[in-house]
């Protein structure tokens, strides 16, 4: 087993570190190193969108912790990641994020803001909150390498985390966005592959599908008789429903996310990216939900903790650690891709937010691309740095709650905060800078709200109904800030100053400009 891991990671390892020196030509200028040139075609940008949306997080984590709560009817959250946070993603985002973004010169989603609304210091608060929400969540990639490297390796978990922080920041470093992009490709690759034999394995070992799904309808369940766990939305739908908005409706609230419409290369490119990103998800997050699913047939092997709780993260890897030395070599590649993926597609966002929305407005000489690629690396090396540092030090002392409770509210702080902004920003004239402004308060407030309850342990179910629900869980406070956000940029721009009409209009005059297509794209009126 060892021999045949070590021969997958040796020739992994290579193919990420060829990329990175392949693609340093195309990384000189902040345009290439940020946005690949504009130029990143379907698949490239498809696979980029795929990958850096599900990490070993979703393998090893959510995989575990909803499939033992829901079922198999955690397979909705994967199909919600695949129609709502891909499929309309692309259909609504993508083809007006690549015109506006262009057309105002926008790099990242703060720059974004800043240009949209004609305000700098919207521009400095929204990279803040970038920096402040992202790094928790860079550093939540890290879940899960050391159980399922601790199948085959006796080696400390630092180790692992160095392992994966070097060769990220490698590649990353020299080649940008470009090598990012051929990276998460190969990766993609290797997560496709991997999960469908995952799958199969795992089923093969159960007697088959149907034998399987016998077993897990005769598990019990409070207040059900009987198949709770084989239902069609399990034994909580209404949880259930807060998971799937929160994992699908956030990404488009995600600058690292959105990040990858800005460089598409043309109109045939978003059409065919949109189908291979939809079919990428049904298979990744649709196959790891639908494994995960299954988890509660290893119930007499996994870990619990004192008070009788399963330890999620270790569902996953027990239901591995019984397959064959090749299933599970090509799971810790898979694993380790799909954290790389998410790594790398972070910290360049972090950094480029960094540099080019604070660094560089707040320095009094113009910066040439040249210093700005420089400044752009070296936050890429300190963002890596830290992320690594806080994974270690909170594997080494489990007892600190905080920076997990930190990891679990920066997804939804970051949707709430620039989901409904930056949506109807693109789309409707009115929104005012006052509701933007609002709507960053409103999403950072609820999820450093979420944390100070979580951290005090406090019994919300004692506010009533409404509030009891909002702050039940991360989850359940990042879909409140999100369709909050949705209710509150409409009611307050109504209610403050507006932009400039000439202004607004020159922006939004780029999706008006007339194009010559052919026949075959549009009939003739």
């Amino acid at each position: 087993m060892i021999a045949i891991t070590i021969i997958l990671l040796v020739v992994f390892f290579a193919v990420m570190i060829g990329v990175g020196i392949y693609s340093r030509r195309q990384a000189s200028d902040v345009n290439g190193f940020v946005l690949g040139g504009r130029s990143v075609g379907p698949w490239l940008t498809a696979f980029a969108f795929g990958t850096s949306y599900f990490s070993a997080v979703i393998f090893v984590g959510y995989a575990g912790q909803f499939g033992w709560q829901f079922g198999l009817a955690s397979t909705w959250a994967g199909l919600g990641n695949a129609f709502i946070g891909s499929l309309l993603a692309w259909n609504i985002l993508g083809r007006r994020t690549r015109i506006m973004t262009q057309h105002i010169d926008a790099k990242t989603m703060p720059d974004f803001f800043g240009k949209r609304f004609g305000s700098t210091p919207l521009k400095v608060v929204a990279s803040l909150i970038v920096f402040v929400f992202l790094i928790p969540y860079t550093a939540s990639l890290y879940n899960g390498l050391s159980s399922l490297f601790g199948l085959v390796f006796d080696i400390p978990y630092w180790v692992v985390i160095l392992i994966m922080a070097v060769l990220t920041g490698f590649y990353v470093i020299f080649g940008g966005y470009m090598a990012t992009a051929i990276n998460d490709f190969i990766q993609g690759i290797i997560m496709l592959v991997g999960i469908v034999a995952v799958i199969l394995a795992v089923l093969s070992q159960n007697e088959g599908l149907l034998a399987a799904t016998q077993k897990l309808s005769a598990v019990p369940a409070e207040g059900w008789t009987g198949g709770a766990y084989t239902s069609f939305f399990g034994p909580d739908p209404v949880f259930l429903l807060f998971v799937v908005l929160l994992t699908s409706l956030g990404t488009w609230g995600l600058p690292q996310m959105v990040g990858k419409f800005y460089a598409i290369k043309s109109e045939k490119d978003i059409q065919k990216g949109t189908i291979i990103s939809t079919v990428f998800a049904i298979i990744v997050a649709g196959g790891c939900y639908f494994l995960g699913g299954f988890g509660r047939l290893y119930a007499d092997k996994i870990s619990f903790t004192a008070n009788g709780k399963p330890l999620f993260d270790s569902i996953v890897p027990t239901m591995l650690s019984t397959l064959s030395p090749v299933i599970i070599a090509v799971v810790i590649v898979l694993v380790l891709s799909a954290s790389m993926s998410t790594l790398s597609s972070l910290v360049l966002t972090s950094s480029s937010t960094f540099t080019l929305d604070v660094i560089k407005p707040a320095s009094k000489k113009e910066m040439s691309d040249k210093k700005q690629v420089f400044i752009m690396r070296i936050f890429i090396v300190f963002f890596i740095i830290v992320s690594a540092v806080i994974a270690v030090f909170k594997d080494a002392n489990p007892g600190v709650t905080f920076i997990a409770q930190m990891m679990g509210v920066s997804w939804g702080g970051l949707a709430g905060a620039f989901l409904a902004p930056y949506l109807l920003g693109l789309y409707w004239k009115k929104v005012t800078k006052a509701s933007v402004v609002v709507c960053f308060i409103w999403g950072t407030g609820l999820a450093i709200t979420q944390f100070i309850i979580s951290m005090a342990g406090v019994n919300v179910a004692a506010w009533g109904p409404f509030f009891g629900l909002m702050f039940k869980t991360s989850l359940h406070s990042g879909v409140f800030a999100m369709v909050g956000g949705l209710i509150i940029v409409p009611i307050v721009s109504l209610l403050t100053p507006k932009m400039k009409k000439e202004t607004v209009d020159e922006i939004f005059n780029c999706y008006e400009e007339k194009v010559t297509v052919t026949r075959k794209v549009s009939l003739e009126d």
